[in-house]
């Protein structure tokens, strides 16, 4: 059974290592093409992206996933790679206005128009997304969910790719960078935020105390200390992005200080 698995687990990491470097390919190609067309897509945003797919594949394949898949301290940087890094750099190049910009402008309106439909509106609203994003870890983490996803390749594929839409749509509900299905307020979404980062480390120091079923006692309280400190420079670039735009959105523009002056 453990081979079965071992040789599940080498195919699915092929196909997904297709898949990111067909996506890697696929946004610098709409991006050259827009660029021809439009104004030039920034190049920064290129690197962006790259290093966004880089930060998935480090969970998929070489040696911190090799290290992930044999002890929990492991696993949890590839948590934090791939559910908070990963997913904030691939917001900040926006692949969405980038796929809009690229296709013909009727299949372009239907995207836009699945954008702003009830379900997606639904899904992407703050509250979903931190349900799906904070829930989610806690489902993995406090049941026997983690073991079991260690027994079949399938699960750990469905966990892992859980793991990073929930935090890419997390991150996409908190910060409008790229397009969104809707303009929530950012005291709203400042609450939002504020509870997931509580819940994020009320869930470390649950680890640290008590490792999840099958996790060594020192490995849950290192992967603890991981998870909880960890995340804190991905969580503060989030934070200064929300309050610069808050401060843009909210200060007084030029003209109007130079009419009251």
């Amino acid at each position: 059974m453990e081979h079965s698995m071992q040789q599940g687990m080498a195919g699915l990491e092929a196909v997904v290592i297709v898949a990111l470097f067909l996506a890697f390919l696929l946004y610098l190609l709409a991006a050259a093409l827009t660029s021809l067309n439009l104004r030039p897509w920034p190049l920064y945003r290129c690197f962006l992206w790259g290093f966004g797919i880089f930060s998935i594949a480090l969970v998929i394949t070489g040696p911190i996933a090799e290290f992930a898949k044999g002890n929990f301290v492991g696993h949890m940087w590839t948590h934090l790679l791939l559910g908070m890094l990963a997913p904030l750099l691939l917001v900040l190049a926006m692949p969405m206005k980038l796929l809009l910009r690229s296709l013909p402008v009727p299949l372009a309106r239907k995207v836009s128009w699945l954008l702003k439909s009830k379900p997606f509106q639904m899904l992407s609203n703050p509250i979903t997304a931190l349900i799906l994003n904070i829930g989610g870890l806690y489902v993995l983490y406090l049941t026997s969910l983690f073991e079991w996803m260690h027994q079949s390749s399938i699960v750990y594929l469905i966990v892992h790719l859980h793991i990073f839409l929930a935090g890419y749509l997390f991150t996409a509900s908190i910060i409008y960078i790229d397009i969104t299905a809707h303009r929530l307020s950012f005291l709203f979404r400042s609450i939002i935020l504020i509870v997931s980062l509580a819940a994020h480390k009320i869930l470390a120091k649950s680890i640290y105390a008590d490792p999840p079923a099958g996790v060594p006692g020192d490995q849950g309280e290192a992967g603890g200390q991981v998870m909880y400190y960890g995340g804190d420079f991905v969580e503060l670039v989030l934070i200064i992005i929300l309050c610069y735009q808050w401060y843009k959105a909210t200060a007084p523009r030029k003209s109007e200080t130079m009419e009251e002056g």
